[in-house]
C-alpha cells in the first residue's frame, strides 16, 4: 500500500421515506470499498427518514445537510425543492464549498434528483463526477448534461446507454452490474409460503404471484394486477393470489388507490393484496411462487436476480434490461410487455413442470451468482483511481488530524453541515 491520501468519495442522497435499488446498490459500493483507499463521505439532504435509517443498516454515518434546496426532489416536500434562480445563486456555491471544505475528490450521484443537483458545483470545486445511471436511455438528464459535466458515466444495463447525447459519450461510457450480496443460507422457501399464506387467508395450494417494487406508473402494477387475473382465468379453478409489495414514491399519487379499484372491477379483490413497503425482501421473494415483473424501461432491476438467488422463477417483460438478464426458456421467461394475458402459460407452465422449474432456477442462481459485490466494487475502485491518476491536482497528504482507518472499522463523521 502507498502512503497517497484516500479517494474522498462523496454519496448524496436526498432525505426521503422512499428507499429503491440505486440506494441499496450505491450503500452497499460505499460500505464494502477499502477505506484505506477510499473514503466514503454520505451526505443526506434534509430529513434522513428511510434512507437515514438504511445508511446506518450498511455500517455508514452521514453529513446532514440543511437549508439547501435540491432540483427535482421528487421525494421531498416542495419547501425543499429549488428552483433554477435560486438552485444558481444559493445551492451551487453552498455545495461547492461543502465538497471544498470536505475535501472531496469525486462525487458518485446515483438518480436523477442528485444527478442535477451535485453536477455543476462537481465541477465548480474541481471535483471529478460520476454519474450512475439507472434510468432510461432517454432521460434528459444523461443526455443533456451528462455529456458536458460528467467525467464518467455508469450504467446498469447496455440497454440504459444514452440514447440522443450532445456530445460522444463513447469513452467515457461502461456498464457496471449492480452488486448482490444475498444470504449464504437462503430462506426456506416452503416456510415462507407457509407465512404469507397465512397472513393472506390463502388456502395451502393457493399460486402466489408477486410484484416487488416502488409503485410507480412505470413499473406497472396495474399491469400486474390484470396479470393476476389472467393467470387466474387460465389456471382452471384454483386460487391464485396477487400480493404487491412496495409503496408509492410519492404519497397521495393514488396509484394504490387505482390498483384496488382494477381488482374490484376485473372481480379478484379478494386476491389482490397491498402489502406496503417491507424488509427484508428475501423471504418475500422466497415465498411466493412466481416473481411478475411488469414493468417497461427498467434498466436492470434488483428484484430480478434477488429472485434468482432465492430459487424462485422469473417472468417478466420484453423491455428494458430484462433481456439482459434472461435468457427465456433458460433463466426465466420474457413475454410481451403489452399482453397482460401473455404472462399466463410460461407462469402455469413453471408451476405445472417440475422438472422445468428446477432448470430455471438452477440455471438462473449460477446467473446471480455472478453478479457480487467485489466485483463491482473492485471495477468501481478502478475508476475512481483512474480519475485521480488523470487529474493534474498533487496527491494529498492525510493531515495530522484525520481519522486512522483501520481494516473494517466505520467511518464516523457526525459534523452536521450548515
Amino acid at each position: 500500500m502507498d502512503d497517497r491520501a484516500p479517494i474522498r468519495v462523496l454519496f448524496p442522497y436526498a432525505g426521503s421515506d422512499a428507499v429503491g435499488g440505486s440506494h441499496v446498490s450505491s450503500l452497499t459500493l460505499a460500505a464494502n470499498l477499502d477505506w484505506r483507499r477510499v473514503t466514503p463521505v454520505i451526505l443526506v439532504h434534509g430529513e434522513p427518514g428511510e434512507v437515514g435509517r438504511s445508511v446506518r443498516a450498511a455500517g455508514l454515518d452521514h453529513l446532514r445537510l440543511e437549508r439547501t434546496g435540491v432540483l427535482a426532489a421528487r421525494y421531498r416536500g416542495p419547501d425543499s425543492k429549488a428552483g433554477l434562480p435560486l438552485y444558481l445563486a444559493r445551492t451551487v456555491p453552498a455545495l461547492a464549498r461543502v465538497l471544498r471544505r470536505e475535501r472531496i475528490d469525486i462525487v458518485h450521484t446515483n438518480d436523477g434528483g442528485m444527478h442535477a443537483t451535485w453536477a455543476l458545483p462537481t465541477r465548480l470545486a474541481g471535483a471529478r463526477l460520476v454519474w450512475h445511471h439507472r434510468q432510461s436511455p432517454e432521460a434528459r438528464g444523461v443526455n443533456l448534461v451528462a455529456p458536458f459535466l460528467a467525467d464518467r458515466i455508469l450504467s446498469v444495463s447496455h440497454f440504459a446507454r444514452p440514447s440522443r447525447p450532445l456530445r460522444d459519450v463513447s469513452s467515457r461510457f461502461e456498464v457496471v452490474r449492480s452488486p448482490f450480496r444475498m444470504s449464504a443460507v437462503p430462506p426456506d422457501r416452503a416456510s415462507a409460503a407457509a407465512a404469507l399464506r397465512a397472513e393472506i387467508g390463502a388456502c395451502p395450494d393457493a399460486i402466489l404471484l408477486g410484484y416487488v417494487g416502488s409503485l410507480i406508473g412505470r413499473k406497472r402494477p396495474d399491469h400486474f394486477v390484470r396479470v393476476v387475473a389472467a393467470v387466474r382465468d387460465a389456471a382452471g379453478g384454483r386460487a391464485v393470489h396477487g400480493l404487491v409489495f412496495g409503496k408509492e414514491e410519492v404519497a397521495g399519487a393514488g396509484i394504490e388507490a387505482a390498483c384496488r379499484d382494477l381488482a374490484r372491477s376485473l372481480g379478484i379483490a379478494g386476491c389482490v393484496h397491498m402489502m406496503g413497503h417491507r424488509s427484508p425482501v428475501e423471504p418475500l421473494i422466497a415465498g411466493i411462487d412466481v416473481l411478475a415483473i411488469t414493468a417497461l424501461d427498467e434498466p436492470f432491476g434488483r428484484t430480478l436476480i434477488e429472485a434468482m438467488h432465492v430459487g424462485t422463477p422469473v417472468v417478466a417483460t420484453r423491455h428494458g434490461g430484462n433481456p439482459e438478464a434472461i435468457v427465456c426458456g433458460e433463466t426465466g421467461f420474457l413475454v410481451d410487455p403489452w399482453r397482460a394475458a401473455d404472462f399466463a402459460a410460461p407462469i402455469l407452465r413453471l408451476l405445472d413442470e417440475p422438472n422445468l422449474r428446477k432448470g430455471v432456477c438452477a440455471a438462473a442462481r449460477r446467473y446471480a451468482a455472478t453478479l457480487t459485490v467485489e466485483a463491482h466494487v473492485a471495477r468501481v475502485t478502478e475508476i475512481y483511481r483512474e480519475l485521480v491518476a488523470a487529474d493534474a491536482r498533487p496527491v494529498r497528504r492525510r493531515p495530522f488530524a484525520a481519522w486512522r482507518l483501520a481494516p473494517g472499522q466505520v467511518h464516523a463523521d457526525k459534523e452536521k453541515v450548515r
